[in-house]
């Protein structure tokens, strides 16, 4: 999908600002926190890179606030999850992750489901003339794929193939990142519900105490990122995953 400006009428033509977000994971008060500070930065555009609504307490919650910032959406794996529940098995055999998702499921509606089935693979953002920026999951290729620091140049050629942009920007790892590949800038925002450490590679993550989002601007043809950590209330998320219980607090539980 190619998102013109033409489509945002309040946009300055000489000027661009977007908040970037992912995998919120259904914690709600990090992401009342992350939205609060995207209305106050006046972005022009909210675009989410997905996995909105399983894993945490408040999948519905979360999914109305992705829409009351009228977000551009990626569909994230486990956005696909929840639409297509057979996909789950080619990702994971864990029982608790299984569970997780059905939970998050079940309370859904058939207008979420729906709205969710409407999220688009990739977003492109055209900021000007001479120039485009490219918003995925995980590769343009594969939303199950990471793209990290350390991924090699060859690697990269490959997950990206004939794609190009002045800007690329990823989820999916939960981790913060801006690194650059042959002119074209990388970035993660990281995870706004999850945030994790250091990369996982099959490990029981380490969850920061922060929430994690972008803003990138673009004004007069100078391009400008900045990747956030937002301070919010863990206590008053602990408490929501504790009224919320069963597999949700035995899961949060391990951290």
């Amino acid at each position: 999908m190619t998102i013109s400006l033409d489509h945002f009428k309040e946009v300055n033509l000489k000027k661009m600002r977007i908040a970037v977000i992912s995998d919120i994971h259904a914690n709600l008060t990090a992401l009342e926190a992350v939205a609060t500070d995207i209305r106050g930065s006046k972005a022009d555009v909210v675009v989410c890179l997905g996995d909105i609504t399983t894993l945490g307490p408040r999948p519905r919650a979360c999914l109305q606030i992705i829409r009351d910032l009228k977000c551009r959406c990626v569909m994230g794996n486990h956005d696909a999850f929840m639409v297509d529940p057979d996909l789950l098995h080619t990702y994971t055999d864990s029982p608790m992750i299984a569970d997780l998702v059905n939970w998050a499921r079940s309370r859904l509606s058939r207008e979420d489901l729906d709205f969710i089935h409407s999220f688009d693979h990739c977003i492109k953002l055209v900021p000007d003339s001479s120039a485009r920026w490219l918003f995925f999951h995980g590769t343009p290729k594969n939303f199950m794929a990471d793209i990290l620091s350390e991924t090699t140049a060859a690697q990269l050629d490959d997950l990206f193939g004939k794609e190009t942009a002045e800007l690329m920007g990823c989820g999916h790892t939960h981790i913060q990142m801006l690194r650059q590949h042959k002119g074209t800038l990388i970035m993660n925002p990281g995870s706004v519900g999850l945030p994790f450490k250091e990369y996982v590679r099959g490990k029981r993550p380490q969850l920061l105490d922060h929430a994690e989002y972008a803003l990138v601007s673009k004004k007069g043809g100078n391009l400008e990122i900045n990747l956030k950590r937002i301070q919010y209330n863990r206590e008053e998320f602990k408490k929501s995953v504790a009224r919320c219980g069963g597999i949700v607090e035995r899961f949060f539980s391990r951290f």
